[in-house]
């Protein structure tokens, strides 16, 4: 977690299988929802023997 410019940055890491599907529940889903109803942006990878990374960028006032 850092902040700079006005934005706060959090990324999440896990040590598993990879292969995180953003469709195929809520959880992921609901996540980017909440982010994007505060204008923030959601980056998602999570490559076939992963690792799954999680990066949300949010805006944060002075």
């Amino acid at each position: 977690v850092r902040a700079a410019g006005g934005l706060l940055h959090v990324e999440v890491r896990d040590d598993g299988h990879g292969g995180a599907d953003e469709h195929g529940g809520t959880g992921l889903t609901g996540i980017r929802r909440r982010v994007e109803a505060h204008d923030g942006t959601l980056e998602l990878a999570s490559p076939p023997g992963g690792p799954t990374t999680l990066k949300v960028t949010l805006p944060c006032g002075s």
